[in-house]
């Protein structure tokens, strides 16, 4: 019986490639060396899953970025703004699109799906001239195969690469992107061709967008798209690659009956429906790559009923043809629980880390076969019982208090418009108010003191020395710039859900549990194992800190249920929804804490509301109505004159604008300028909002520095669809991944825009 990993993880166990690429950036080190470490972290991959017994390993799922940018410098469709004359696309170029540079902007970057790993979106047009411009899936694999490893080389499907792709700027909004599929396709044939001469045997194809609502014509693509390929695939193996949802019926019947494929991979986690529709029809004689362990969360396998689907399976597609598969790459989960020293030893008992999946699918393979690890079957049994009757998983008090909620849409008494004019008069605050996300730069000698003070190296004493001249440091420059409305910077916090995590009960953390959300940008997901409450105050102390430091409002910062949730490895063994809602309980109590310590405006950031939206838009009320209310919980019972902020950034948000209405907050800051103000459509079309709103006026994930006039472009745009009165201006998101001679002057830039525009309002009237 065979075993498959779909990807895993590229950072590294101790974040190599992370410390690798911002080296690289900073000029530090060369593109050699850059090489050698991503060349020395496959090599460690393939190896790994090698010995473990994987039959088919994937390559090319190691990127610098995101694959979908590799498959955009596979296919040479660069922006002509970076200035690509042709050739093979080199470091340069591709970091220039992800990340901009000193003269032109980076593409816009999205949520990957409903995870929290972001992509590089294509910007296509019908003047794009395709060509085959980056190398890498046939050298990665000639690379392992010199190693001797056979790999499965990995692409982004065609079809889903335009689907996920947009019209570049200044193409109609009607042109359609499926029409570009003959010319991506003549490259795929020339990379599948070089492939099969390299040795090749087997190729995966990953298509995740057929587990969308799709209709008939873009169904179609796919019939065309594999028809055209058929001849260039013969004499391959080909897997077509499906995860994070139930396929529908009618993309089921599409996949299944595609030209030249050999193979198909479902996730039968998060799509177990699937299942049905498997055992009702599968082709005779093709491969079913069954992904039976879950590629998202840690929780160790459930052997015995994997085992029982498989075997159900193997009743359905034959012995030879059934594969054990990961229910999605790897990518979303940590590297290896064997790095981890934080945790003890009950809870480390009832978790897989990437590295112990790769055994999990293997030994599932085995006992399929006949050759069932008795020992590590055992252990396993032994784990899940413990976990379903450790006492630490249950809290009756919390669970009375969830359940309490029921009957109430938790709703602030008074409406928006009478809410702003109270805090108005409280706040006294000009026209078109600046602020900015929450956190400012995070240095060097400030992270050294924080992890020299976890590893009580520090006395508590000098460490809130240190955050108080942080904090002071940061104050002072927003008084200087002439800021409107403060933040502290949280120099006391590594990261916006860890933090809260740490403090709150029902939590676990990690000590190298890093996954990769972008470029190098890591996050260490805590982990929620059982029932959620706040012990006390998390963040009173810093924020009245701060506050007494300033006569300018000081905003608290916090981060809400919905995006601790999504941003964390959840419990599998009761609903989301309910894991919210006890999140939302211990957030409402630090938001009246913050009330009580005099301060007047809060931010409760839900940066990853959009994120969880499900796959399939007849899943999306129910997500939509829970997370919503879960939000309005955190401030319904604090004043009229208290300011309720939120958050968004790096998804689509106009198909759920009416949720984020009902939100009910005063003010939210949403991003907007890396996107192509997009967001701003949404307002043209004739939607009517009444709350503050900030879109963001710059991109934060760029070293580029906007000038004055940018953004006073930007925010007459945004004058042009919005009130005058309702509207903020602030970034795009927090600054703590920029530096500081990148802030200052970008903000300085901002707040003189304000300025400006303020004084021609006021000329005009």
């Amino acid at each position: 019986m065979a075993s498959h990993i779909v990807g895993y993880p590229r950072m590294g166990p101790k974040r190599e490639l992370k410390f690798a690429l911002e080296s690289f950036w900073d000029g530090k080190s060369t593109a050699e060396d850059l090489q050698k470490v991503s060349a020395d972290l496959r090599s460690a991959i393939w190896k790994q899953m090698s010995e473990a017994g994987t039959k088919y390993i994937p390559s090319n799922t190691f990127a610098h970025y995101d694959q979908v940018l590799d498959t955009t410098a596979m296919l040479g469709a660069v922006p002509p703004r970076y200035g690509y004359t042709g050739g093979e696309i080199g470091l340069d170029v591709y970091f220039s699109m992800a990340r901009g540079n000193a003269s032109v902007p980076a593409m816009e970057m999205t949520k990957w799906f409903d995870t929290n790993y972001h992509y590089i979106v294509p910007e296509l047009g019908p003047e794009v001239n395709f060509s085959y411009a980056s190398h890498k899936a046939v050298n990665e694999y000639k690379e392992a195969k010199a190693l001797g490893v056979e790999t499965v080389p990995v692409l982004v499907g065609p079809v889903s690469y335009l689907l996920l792709s947009k019209a570049a700027k200044g193409v109609e909004k009607s042109f359609d992107l499926l029409s570009l599929l003959p010319k991506v396709l003549a490259v795929y044939k020339e990379v599948i061709t070089e492939l099969k001469a390299a040795g090749a045997t087997w190729i995966q194809l990953d298509e995740p967008v057929l587990v969308m609502d799709l209709e008939g014509h873009k169904l179609e693509a796919f019939t065309g798209a594999y028809a055209e390929l058929e001849s260039t695939l013969s004499g391959l193996n080909v897997l077509v690659e499906t995860y994070f949802a139930d396929i529908p019926a009618e993309a089921y019947k599409t996949l299944t009956s595609l030209k030249g494929v050999t193979a198909f991979g479902f996730d039968l986690v998060r799509g177990t429906k699937t299942l049905d529709l498997v055992k009702a029809s599968f082709p005779a004689g093709k491969y079913l790559f069954a992904g039976v362990v879950d590629g998202r969360n840690i929780w160790a396998n459930d052997f015995a009923a994997s085992l029982s689907t498989l075997e159900a399976l193997e009743g359905v597609v034959g012995k030879d043809k059934l594969v054990v598969s990961t229910s999605c790459s790897l990518l979303h989960t940590a590297v290896d629980l064997v790095n981890e020293t934080k945790l003890d030893d009950e809870i480390k008992s009832w978790l897989a880390f990437a590295a112990q999946k790769v055994v999990e699918v293997n030994a599932l393979a085995k006992a399929l076969a006949g050759h069932k690890d008795e020992a590590l079957f055992s252990a396993n049994a032994a784990a899940l019982a413990s976990r379903r009757s450790s006492p630490r998983v249950t809290n009756e008090g919390v669970q009375k208090a969830a359940a309490a909620l029921k009957g109430s849409d938790h709703r602030r008494a008074t409406n928006v418009s009478a809410r702003l004019d109270a805090q108005q008069k409280k706040l006294n605050l000009p026209i078109l108010p600046t602020t900015t996300i929450g956190s400012f730069p995070q240095t060097v000698e400030l992270r050294r003191v924080r992890r020299e003070y976890k590893a009580k190296k520090v006395s508590e004493e000098d460490y809130v020395k240190a955050m108080k001249e942080e904090i002071k440091k940061v104050v002072d420059l927003q008084e200087e710039l002439d800021i409107d409305v403060l933040v502290h910077g949280e120099p006391e916090r590594n990261d916006m859900v860890e933090y809260f995590g740490e403090q709150l009960s029902g939590f676990a953390f990690t000590a190298n549990g890093w996954v990769q959300s972008y470029g190098s940008r890591c996050v260490k997901p805590p982990v929620i194992y059982g029932d959620v409450s706040r012990p006390k105050a998390m963040t009173v102390f810093w924020s009245a800190m701060a506050q007494s430091m300033t006569s300018r409002p000081m905003k608290g910062m916090l981060t809400g249920p919905v995006t601790i949730l999504n941003w964390s490895f959840v419990r599998n063994d009761q609903p989301r929804h309910e894991t919210c809602y006890q999140i939302a309980l211990a957030i409402k109590d630090e938001v009246e804490d913050l009330e009580k310590g005099g301060i007047n405006v809060i931010q409760i950031d839900e940066a990853a509301l959009r994120e969880g939206l499900p796959l399939r838009k007849s899943e999306h009320a129910f997500y939509l109505d829970w997370a919503v209310h879960s939000f309005r919980i955190t401030n319904c019972g604090v004043q009229d004159t208290t300011q309720i902020h939120t958050h968004m950034c790096y998804s689509h948000f106009n198909d759920i604008i009416h949720s984020i209405i009902d939100m009910d907050a005063d003010v939210i800051t949403i991003e907007n300028s890396r996107s192509d103000e997009k967001l701003l459509s949404v307002f043209r079309e004739g939607v009517k909002y009444g709350a503050g709103i900030g879109p963001g006026v710059y991109d934060i994930h760029s070293p580029r520095i906007p000038s004055s006039e940018e953004i006073a472009d930007r925010v007459n745009k945004m004058l042009a669809v919005l009130e005058q009165n309702i509207l903020w201006v602030n970034p795009d998101c927090g600054l703590k991944t920029r530096k500081y001679t990148e802030v200052k002057p970008a903000l300085k830039n901002m707040v003189d825009a304000a300025k400006l525009i303020r004084s021609q309002l006021a000329s005009a009237k």
